[in-house]
């Protein structure tokens, strides 16, 4: 899990994944500032509702306060902003001076764009995932309805305003905190809505692996919600108000909860580390290598048409055995990864960054990175070029009755092709990777993730109306 999974979610990456704060990065800063000012900067277009949506309530709701407008966290700078759009908002919202949002709050991902949301953007302190199966007789139409409220709403909450309806407040007092919302599909959502010769081949079940313990109750589902956020309420109101809006169209059918370590705890800009201590994250795809989009987008010219700029996202629960992991020595446990733990550098020498040497042997001859080093044996260079986006959350779920943890990583890799990306990867780990005996994969999943929405759009809209 070492050498192809995401940075840590911090003001510069050492594996290139931009943060939050980079300018230019679709996750840019957004000031504090009150819903009337909010309406008079640049944003993107809302979802436009049916008629049919605006009769059942579904539709967005004229003059929706901002959570942020809620608790008056717009003073003086917010004013500023237009005076065109202040007049009449805070004509209903008298102006009072209040502290501003940290950096931390305004921190801001847009809804619109080429690729969807949660895919390149840095990793967030806490996430959701979860999968829904349409209900009985939901087909195209109510999959088409339920595609424009969930975008709907996450359009609207990634800006840092309240849900479109019935919104619980729980997140009233926090500003957008890099909230990000994706939505893929799953392999049986083709038949259910009649789409299957839209299904995409890429979309073939994943092969079963000899590690694989999987709990069929927690893997797949027609239709999969990754969301992230670095505030905890943030994510959760998310979470929330995406599965009470999927109403009569779709129940639930798995939940998982994540985290990573929040932005800003460390001293300088860190690689990640995951449960078992060890730096996660060197040898991730960077989105400024020539073949990034390449190796993680679908292609514009792809088949077929409506996953252009996509992505494939395989899901993993994998649990990490960590009472038999922390009873290996320092020495084991680096034997097993092929770096050092401290500082997440090869153990044939250099830096976290430097190069592994597969060559170099010690004083007794053998390999100073074994040969069944985790690190070695998913090298891309190792497995024909394969490469994939790491971008998981760690997660702990209690204890079994017998004191041993139920946690590990919620691993998520992103790839053009699965068949080219994970999967050749995890058949190579799969016949003799050392670190197989301290983890079990007891969950899967594998969604087409289509391109993002354009203003105006609903995600997945060329598919269900194409």
């Amino acid at each position: 899990m070492a050498d192809q999974s995401t940075s840590e979610a911090s003001e510069a990456s050492p594996e290139g994944i931009p943060s939050q704060k980079t300018p230019g990065h679709p996750t840019a800063k957004s000031s504090p500032r009150g819903a009337a000012a909010r309406g008079s900067s640049k944003r993107t277009a809302p979802i436009k509702s049916t008629p049919e949506e605006a009769a059942s309530g579904s539709a967005l709701p004229q003059g929706v306060i901002s959570r942020r407008r809620l608790l008056g966290t717009a003073g003086a700078t917010g004013l500023a902003l237009g005076a065109a759009g202040g007049a009449a908002g805070y004509a209903a919202a008298p102006s009072e001076k209040s502290t501003p949002l940290t950096s931390l709050g305004t921190d801001r991902a847009m809804f619109h764009g080429k690729h969807q949301p949660g895919i390149t953007e840095a990793l967030q302190a806490r996430g959701h995932l979860a999968a829904f199966d349409l209900a009985p007789g939901a087909g195209r139409k109510e999959a088409a309805a339920l595609l424009r409220r969930w975008s709907a709403i996450a359009e609207r909450l990634m800006a840092g305003e309240a849900a479109p309806h019935d919104d619980t407040g729980v997140a009233r007092d926090a500003g957008p905190s890099a909230l990000t919302i994706t939505f893929g599909f799953g392999n049986s959502f083709f038949s259910r809505t009649g789409l299957e010769k839209q299904r995409p081949s890429a979309l073939d079940p994943l092969p079963d692996f000899s590690s694989d313990r999987l709990d069929k109750s927690r893997s797949d589902g027609d239709l999969w919600v990754q969301i992230g956020a670095d505030d905890a309420l943030v994510a959760f109101h998310a979470l929330r108000a995406i599965q009470k809006d999927a109403g009569g169209a779709a129940r639930l059918r798995w939940q998982m909860n994540g985290f990573n370590r929040s932005p800003g705890a460390t001293a300088h800009p860190m690689t990640a580390r995951n449960l078992m201590g060890q730096i996660d994250g060197t040898r991730n795809p960077k989105p400024a290598d020539p073949d990034f989009d390449r190796r993680i987008f679908v292609p514009a010219s792809g088949d077929p048409a409506w996953m252009a700029n996509g992505s494939y996202a395989v899901v993993r629960r994998i649990r990490m055995l960590l009472d038999d992991w922390e009873k290996l020595s320092l020495q084991a446990q680096e034997a097993v990864i092929g770096r050092r733990k401290s500082d997440g550098a090869p153990l044939s020498g250099g830096t976290e960054t430097t190069a592994m040497d597969l060559e170099k042997s010690g004083a007794d001859g053998t390999p100073v990175v074994p040969l069944n080093a985790h690190a070695r044996i998913t090298r891309p260079d190792r497995n024909g070029g394969a490469a994939m986006l790491r971008r998981p959350f760690s997660f702990h779920d209690g204890f079994d009755a017998d004191g041993t943890p139920d946690a590990g990583l919620l691993f998520i890799c992103w790839q053009a092709d699965p068949l080219r990306g994970f999967v050749p990867v995890q058949r190579k780990l799969d016949r003799g990777d050392a670190l197989s005996p301290y983890i079990r994969h007891e969950a899967s999943g594998l969604f087409a993730v289509p391109g993002g929405a354009a203003e105006g759009e609903y995600v997945g809209q060329r598919l269900l109306e194409g």
